[in-house]
């Protein structure tokens, strides 16, 4: 899956990894069937073990991820934060508004799917985004640099430190948008709608997911 030889070291597997994502990704013309064994394959070789399919295949540990991002917060591990998300596409069918004071509480309680809410820690030292990859779930991009609105999200609650190089004008980033290609965690508790490239003044800023 990751195209590396058995003695890869660690630069070259992250190097092979963040390839694989380009290609795989579904706003980049890949399927999610093939993003998600590229994501059970990388935390395999991060994690050192692997449980195979009578196939040979990688196991399935999509229940294990679905109860994990479910899970009671219980604090952080040291160098992590907590990042609790919700896709907006899902706000119009329950009639839910984006700047609801309620909004999470309502969404925990509500019937979603793991891709839709849910929690996931994001290391200090990696962008939301490729948090949220490496726990199986393709959110928006297409530049990966700032340079457009594709994976812009809406940050409810908590600190990030995002690069000064972007395109967002000054009053979005007042408003809480921020580019999860650029934000890495500053607090230990974050709250995060993804997918918000459609809201206004975002569109014009956006690119075709096949850009890069």
């Amino acid at each position: 899956m990751l195209g590396v030889d058995p003695d890869a070291d660690d630069a070259e597997i992250s190097r092979a990894y963040r390839q694989r994502v380009k290609e795989t990704h579904p706003d980049q013309g890949g399927s999610r069937e093939a993003f998600m064994q590229l994501q059970q394959a990388y935390a395999a070789v991060r994690e050192g073990e692997v449980e195979l399919n009578e196939d040979g295949s990688i196991a399935d540990s999509t229940e294990e991820a679905d109860a994990a991002a479910r899970s009671e917060p219980q604090g952080p591990p040291p160098g992590t934060s907590r990042m609790e998300y919700l896709d907006y596409d899902v706000l119009a069918d329950y009639g839910w508004e984006i700047d609801d004071d309620d909004l999470f509480e309502v969404a925990s309680n509500a019937d979603l799917g793991p891709g839709e809410y849910g929690r996931l820690l994001v290391d200090h030292d990696e962008t939301l985004l490729e948090a949220a990859e490496r726990c199986g779930f393709a959110w928006p991009y297409a530049c990966r640099g700032g340079a457009c609105a594709n994976c812009a999200v809406l940050l409810r609650e908590g600190e990030v430190e995002m690069a000064n190089s972007h395109v967002l004008p000054e009053g979005m980033v007042e408003e809480g948008i921020r580019l999860s290609c650029l934000c890495r965690p500053r607090s230990d508790e974050l709250q995060v709608v993804y997918n918000v490239k459609h809201l206004p003044g975002l569109d014009e800023l956006r690119l075709p997911s096949q850009q890069f």
